[in-house]
């Protein structure tokens, strides 16, 4: 049965205008949240730790900015935006100290709270309202009077206001012009992590890096491998996003079209499922994440050295140098301008 899609007219904005809406950490989420919900007529205040760089650019946005603990002390409702694996920290230091019974402590992601990470105390409403898209992109549809669709859920509802309090957040942040759709912390999480993991980060590299390494090994030049099985992924990519998989072959040729239907299953098989099936297990009896607290607690040793070898791949130097080829590329250092923990 297909879920049912909440727009603007399904949103109370009365629920919140009366109210502090906090925003914990300003990263590419948080600064989204909080634009977005300042220019629909909302009261938002910032919360940072007292170093964090992003205080003056908070300031400079016209916000006012507050030590975190200070900033739930004065909020009803409180956005906690800072990364997964610094939440509990945070919340156990700053925020559980100053969350009174009738707030509402609120995620865009629901890992912390579905593998008990953090625990909220019971008159506290617990909520999600997480964009189906990066920061900039939330805020940049905004700006054009648009917007990137949505998901909400209600972890606890102590005041029996929570999935009004997450609608009318949702669409504050503009998600209810595109449509936002309730779903749970276990379901938006497990699928989001599987997505992650199986499809569009780890299955996406892994299926383009193989495909590179299978040309280059049989003597093919590097250039023509790059073209091929990573700079035209993109084209389509947008295809199915238009169109979905059957609009993409529909603009593909007969001969694309024929390959595609008799060698993809070749390539992603029974086996490759049967992974799938075990990687989405992992995250269901939250083996994942215990693996992932304990590097991150570890000091990240393993993480670092794999994306250290990441970088050091031969795809990645053919890239560099055909995309200086390319002046309709959007040329950006990432990595360099990655937003810090703000929180």
């Amino acid at each position: 049965m297909p879920a049912t899609v909440y727009t603007e007219k399904d949103a109370d904005r009365e629920i919140l205008k009366d109210k502090t809406l906090a925003v914990i950490g300003y990263g590419s989420q948080g600064h989204a949240h909080a634009q977005n919900l300042k220019d629909s007529g909302y009261n938002v205040i910032i919360g940072l730790y007292p170093e964090s760089k992003s205080r003056e650019v908070a300031e400079k946005q016209g916000f006012k900015v507050y030590d975190t603990a200070e900033a739930v002390q004065k909020a009803d409702v409180i956005m906690l935006g800072v990364p997964d694996m610094v939440q509990k920290k945070v919340f156990e230091n700053d925020v559980a100290p100053n969350l009174s019974a009738g707030k509402a402590l609120l995620f865009s992601h629901g890992l912390a709270i579905h593998y008990g990470l953090i625990e909220v105390a019971e008159g506290v409403d617990v909520i999600m309202v997480a964009p189906k898209g990066p920061g900039h992109i939330v805020r940049a549809q905004y700006v054009e009077g648009k917007g990137v669709p949505a998901l909400i859920a209600v972890h606890q509802d102590a005041t029996s206001k929570a999935r009004d309090v997450a609608l009318a957040w949702a669409d504050g942040v503009g998600g209810t012009r595109a449509g936002v759709i309730e779903t749970s912390f276990k379901e938006e999480t497990e699928t989001d992590l599987f997505g992650e993991q199986a499809v569009l980060c780890g299955g996406a590299s892994a299926l383009v890096q193989a495909g590179f390494e299978t040309l280059v090994e049989a003597g093919y030049q590097p250039e023509m491998a790059y073209f091929e099985c990573l700079h035209e992924l993109k084209l389509i990519v947008d295809l199915m996003v238009e169109s979905g998989v059957a609009g993409m072959r529909f603009s593909i040729s007969e001969t694309a079209k024929y390959g595609d239907i008799t060698r993809g299953p070749r390539v992603i098989t029974a086996e490759t499922k049967k992974a799938m099936g075990e990687i989405l297990k992992e995250i269901q009896s939250g083996q994942f994440t215990r693996e992932w607290v304990k590097e991150y607690e570890d000091g990240l040793p393993n993480y670092n050295k794999m994306l250290e070898d990441g970088e050091k791949h031969q795809i990645e130097q053919t890239g560099q140098r055909l995309r200086s080829l390319m002046p309709w590329v959007a040329k950006r250092n990432l990595k360099g301008s990655q937003a810090s923990y703000n929180g």
